[in-house]
């Protein structure tokens, strides 16, 4: 199987106690997202940032990575890819906790846009539910499916730009009618005037949910 790796910030004081995982979107790098991780670390000073670069070369950008190829259009191709970087995306997950001896409690998913899709479908399908999930500028890929395949319900954050050319900020809407009818813990916000990007209202939400969230797990 693929191996994932990336950029990452280490703990501001002490051990690792919390694992926030970034996942980039289509045709970025670990490097994309990983300086969120100092917006974060004042709030969530034990934790460790990581930012892995997605499993394939972008068909698209040979300078950039992707957690699955879309541009065949075939839905069969897609959903195969799909789960081959859910896989990958397990493993790392999986590898990381056991580094540094924590559980599915002491993790959160940061996703962007095609990152967002990977958080979601993972997050949701994890035997064990975890601290949270922050999906900025995403969708929720094969929603039919979580009725069969959902194994936990994870806090969810859906954060996203109501001027996104990229992908329509309904996504964010429809992604939390679904999620709320099998009863999810979901919230959303739609930032104004923003493209396919995260707005300063966005992320000052996205920190003090994880803050928030971490902090319900250690009680």
């Amino acid at each position: 199987m693929t191996r994932i790796d990336g950029p990452a910030l280490e703990p501001l004081k002490g051990d690792v106690n919390k694992l926030v995982i970034f996942c980039h979107g289509y045709g970025a790098d670990g490097n994309d997202l990983i300086n969120l991780a100092n917006y974060f670390q004042p709030v969530l000073p034990d934790a460790l940032f990581i930012s892995p670069n997605a499993p394939e070369k972008c068909a698209m950008n040979p300078f950039g990575y992707q957690w699955f190829d879309f541009q065949s259009g075939d839905p069969a191709s897609i959903w195969k890819g799909v789960l081959n970087a859910a896989d990958i995306l397990n493993s790392f997950i999986d590898d990381q906790l056991k580094k540094y001896n924590l559980t599915d409690k002491d993790l959160a998913l940061v996703g962007f846009s095609q990152g967002t899709m990977m958080s979601l479908h993972v997050g949701l399908r994890r035997s064990q539910a975890m601290a949270g999930i922050i999906g900025f500028s995403g969708k929720l890929i094969a929603g039919d499916l979580l009725k069969d395949e959902m194994k936990s319900k994870p806090p969810i954050y859906l954060i996203h730009g109501d001027a996104d050319p990229m992908v329509p900020y309904q996504e964010t809407i429809e992604a939390e009618k679904i999620l709320n009818k099998f009863e999810v813990d979901v919230q959303s916000h739609i930032s104004s005037n923003t493209p396919h990007s995260i707005a300063q209202d966005g992320l000052e939400i996205a920190i003090t949910f994880l803050k928030e969230k971490f902090e319900i797990n250690k009680r």
